[in-house]
């Protein structure tokens, strides 16, 4: 099996052609692990858990974004090689090593960190499960931070200062949270520059999330509730 894997860094690689042994039931990880075991010992990755838990072993297979842990070679094989490479939109460590440090930095920037409304002096404040705001945070709880869908999004990719579509669906869950005190702080973060309303809407977040989440969704509140707040500030 011909696969081609990205080696370099930020400053330039090209991709290197290697021949591995095909197996049955063989994951794109599999392969890059074959590599770095049999042939060449230098190949830089990144993974941990194997079993589709913790994102860290996101990588570009065949131009879409991917958990190679997850992603079986006979799914994505066709007549030419396989290519894997780091995940778009975000700058390159070494080889298929991307740093996450700007995907996490627009996490901050969005204010899509838990805002305290007690203290822990205070008792635990109570929330119906089926209440409509827990209701909408749980749709965007299972996100484990893989930048799958900041490396699907062409918006990212034409625009370094938006905010992407996971800072953007945290930022919602926390707006929904009823134990977040910063919902009028998460409105100014995401209405401004980079924000959500320059989401194109093209969905490929949707589509590549590998946990079927709908950050689209999401940035379509924020758009709505954005807009809300700034009619009531008129």
């Amino acid at each position: 099996m011909a696969v081609e894997v990205w080696r370099g860094d930020a400053s330039g690689g090209a991709f290197e052609r290697h021949t591995v042994p095909a197996y049955e039931s063989q994951t794109v990880l599999d392969v890059v692990a074959w590599i770095q075991q049999n042939t060449d010992p230098t190949l830089t990755y990144r993974f941990a858990c194997r079993v589709g838990m913790c994102g860290s072993c996101a990588m570009m297979v065949n131009g879409v974004p991917r958990w190679t842990c997850r992603t079986h070679v006979k799914k994505v094989s066709g007549d030419g090689p396989v290519t894997i490479a780091p995940l778009r939109n975000l700058p390159v460590i070494k080889d298929l090593a991307a740093d996450m440090d700007p995907f996490f930095d627009k996490w901050v920037e969005a204010e899509a960190v838990h805002h305290p409304s007690r203290t822990r002096a205070e008792p635990i404040e109570e929330i119906a499960p089926d209440s409509a705001g827990r209701v909408e945070a749980n749709t965007g709880i299972e996100c484990i931070n893989c930048s799958i869908c900041y490396a699907a999004c062409d918006t990212v990719a034409g625009n370094p200062d938006y905010l992407g579509p996971a800072a953007l669906q945290r930022a919602w869950t926390l707006f929904n949270d009823a134990k977040d005190a910063g919902r009028l702080a998460i409105l100014d973060a995401v209405s401004g520059t980079g924000g959500c309303h320059n989401c194109h809407s093209q969905g490929s977040c949707a589509v590549h999330c590998p946990n079927d989440l709908n950050p689209m969704r999401a940035i379509a509140g924020l758009k709505r509730e954005t807009m809300r707040h700034a009619w009531r500030r008129r």
